[in-house]
């Protein structure tokens, strides 16, 4: 096979990128009209892409507006949300409505971490044992070892968890507006060699990651002790409002909560909601976030009652909502647009952003669970979806 044209000194300029497309069409005998054709500046995408031939155009929808009534996120938002799914937007603008109705979304961000969990194997569990004596021991000198790396990451604790020989050590940072994986893996390894050169009695290997700190994957230990931030948002809606928008019931999406709950324990979901991947992808795509972040951020927990009065109460906890307003895909052009759509671009601004997505995972649940009890899933699929 032949290989695909590159500069090593400059890979974004026009000339290579020309010669990419060209060696694509060879190759492949498919004259590009829309995938070269872009507004921006190539030479923006270093540190996002390589072997840049053009874009990929998702399609932005506008939905809402929902009102917010969170400790960032305050007042009524329109929200841009990147989809090729019919019935999509039109459905969350529904639940965003009926949210707007009840008074608003109350959105309240309970934790903030972004973990790397190096391994450490011993000769013995002794060993590891008096490892972990020596870590807590000296956590004020690993932090700032740690903390050399980065002016925005703060190591705020390390977990240990142990299996035989086998020693865990868990890195919990805080990354200020960036997502932060990569922040929090650099600073990591700067300590863990430290902590090497240190001398580390009985040490047969060491890893920087074995899958305990569950990057781009979800586990139940992220819905515990949370992985991005932990976000809540819920409501109380009057059951005569359900009725007039969503022509349902409290009661009637009472008993469905307690159906649908039956069938996530059933299945082993990790999520006993509807679809918050939905409206979280759509704002990922749009807003530059790090969509292979949706496999941890969209698992989500949903609470429901009845009130005395009849009205409906309903929250979602997101448990790991990696999410950025600065840093790596967010000031690229079209998505910094839409940050800026929802007053989210740059520093300060990722709380916010936390709580306006989970406000809209929300209103998805309302609006979709109401169709399915109202028996009007299938028919507005067939009205706005491709399958009409």
């Amino acid at each position: 096979m032949a290989k695909i044209p590159l500069n090593k000194a400059d890979n974004y300029s026009a000339e290579i990128i020309t010669a990419r497309q060209k060696f694509l069409q060879e190759q492949t005998n498919v004259a590009f009209q829309h995938i070269t054709n872009y507004s921006f500046d190539p030479t923006i995408l270093r540190g996002n892409l390589e072997n840049f031939i053009g874009v990929a155009q998702v399609p932005v929808g506008l939905a809402g507006p929902i009102k917010v009534n969170g400790e960032y996120a305050q007042g009524e938002f329109y929200i841009p949300m990147a989809t090729t799914e019919g019935s999509l937007v039109a459905s969350y603008s529904r639940g965003m409505k009926l949210l707007s109705q009840a008074g608003g979304v109350t959105c309240t961000v309970l934790d903030d971490a972004m973990q790397r969990a190096p391994l450490f194997v011993f000769e013995n569990a002794r060993l590891s044992r008096k490892f972990g004596q020596w870590v807590d021991d000296n956590f004020e000198n690993i932090k700032l070892k740690a903390e050399e790396t980065t002016q925005s990451g703060k190591l705020t604790d390390i977990e240990q968890y142990t299996v035989g020989k086998l020693h865990w050590l868990r890195f919990n940072f805080t990354t200020g507006d960036a997502a932060g994986q990569n922040m929090v893996t650099k600073a990591t390894h700067r300590a863990c060699h430290w902590m090497l050169e240190q001398g580390i009695e009985g040490l047969e290997h060491f890893s920087m990651a074995a899958n305990m700190d569950t990057d781009k994957k979800h586990s139940h230990l992220n819905t515990l002790q949370s992985r991005g931030k932990r976000v809540v948002a819920e409501a109380t809606i009057t059951n005569e409002l359900l009725q007039e928008i969503m022509h349902t019931s409290a009661e009637a999406l009472f008993k469905q909560r307690q159906l649908s709950n039956v069938g996530a324990i059933l299945s082993n979901s990790s999520n006993n909601g509807a679809h918050s991947a939905n409206g979280l992808t759509a704002m990922f795509i749009a807003t530059g976030q790090d969509v292979a972040n949706i496999a941890e951020s969209s698992a989500a927990i949903t609470h429901s009652e009845i009130k005395p009065n009849g009205d409906y109460y309903i929250s979602i906890t997101i448990p790991s909502l990696i999410i950025a307003t600065y840093g790596g895909g967010t000031a690229l052009p079209t998505q910094q647009e839409c940050l800026e759509i929802l007053g989210c671009f740059g520093a300060g601004k990722v709380y916010k952003l936390a709580e306006i997505m989970a406000a809209v995972v929300l209103a998805g649940e309302l609006s979709l669970a109401s169709a399915i009890v109202a028996n009007e899933w299938v028919s507005s699929h067939e009205a706005l979806g491709r399958n009409r």
